[in-house]
């Protein structure tokens, strides 16, 4: 029985999660728009076993892991608090204090709450499992550890050190670079005694995935267009960067169907100076800007 704190904080885990893929998915066709209102909260994109899937199963397992250690380092909640284990680790130049937050605590809960919906011998299942653990690898490799020194007149005779968690836009950013080299594999059965399914490069001449890559078995479907079935809004609409060759740009995000360019008034301040004391005074500036969205 989960308590009412670890509720709170698993909410807040996966809202997290949905901003910071919203965040990463904001110039891509599939902008991680949600529907509401519906149980799934991405509608039927999640259906498709793709590397979007992939990225969404990863985020959401390290997002709830970084949430529950840092509700642990915080005291927030009576399972666990910081991370006593790294002091049996005993260094020579410094030493461990302060509250090292604890990812495996917050790993191992991720994996009991997250691991146990999956079917584990379902080929999405062996995909979700492999792909939620890459996630959560990727918050404990990017942990930091953090010092500070203490001694007379700011020497640093002792110095005291503990772990802390990453940014979660840092675990975001990884995890964003293992999607667009995500690995398209199939699932094979190797039979030593008993069968296991295994998952496999698609072609013969890929590399094999390791435990911090993205892996999906289909590809994905066609965001250009609104599908109400998947909960896929399209790109018409969407705001687009005519001089980017990348996916924010018009070619790309507008499918080819071309773009319109509308002129806006666009207010900033500016001619900003400091009055004495204590204030900062601005003018407000106004312009015309070019806006350019997808037919």
């Amino acid at each position: 029985m989960l308590s009412d704190k670890m509720v709170q904080v698993i909410q807040t885990g996966a809202q997290q999660a949905v901003e910071e893929c919203q965040y990463q998915f904001r110039n891509s066709r599939w902008n991680c728009s949600t529907v509401e209102n519906s149980t799934d909260i991405f509608g039927g994109v999640l259906k498709f076993k793709s590397r979007e899937s992939a990225f969404v199963h990863a985020l959401s397992a390290a997002a709830l892991a970084h949430a529950v250690a840092r509700a642990c380092s915080r005291g927030e909640l009576n399972e666990c608090s910081c991370d006593a284990r790294v002091r049996k680790r005993t260094p020579r130049h410094w030493q461990w204090g302060g509250c090292s937050e604890d990812i495996r605590y917050g790993e191992k809960f991720s994996r009991d709450f997250v691991d146990v919906k999956e079917e584990k011998e379902s080929d999405e299942g062996i995909m979700n499992l492999h792909n939620n653990e890459a996630g959560r690898r990727a918050v404990r490799g990017r942990m930091q550890r953090v010092c500070k020194c203490h001694g007379m007149s700011g020497s640093c005779s002792v110095r005291v050190c503990w772990r802390r968690l990453p940014q979660l836009r840092v675990v975001g950013d990884a995890l964003t670079t293992r999607y667009e080299g995500a690995s398209h594999v199939k699932v094979v059965e190797r039979k030593r005694g008993k069968n296991i399914r295994k998952l496999r490069p698609i072609h013969m001449d890929m590399k094999k995935p390791n435990k911090t890559d993205l892996v999906y078995l289909e590809d994905s479907p066609d965001y250009c267009e609104p599908n109400e079935e998947l909960g896929v809004a399209g790109t018409r609409g969407r705001t687009c960067n005519r001089t980017s060759a990348a996916l924010d740009g018009c070619r790309l995000l507008c499918c080819g169907r071309g773009y319109q360019t509308r002129v806006r008034d666009h207010e900033e301040k500016c001619r900003c100076r400091f009055v004495w004391c204590c204030r900062v005074h601005c003018d407000l500036c106004r312009s015309k800007r070019d806006h350019h969205v997808c037919n």
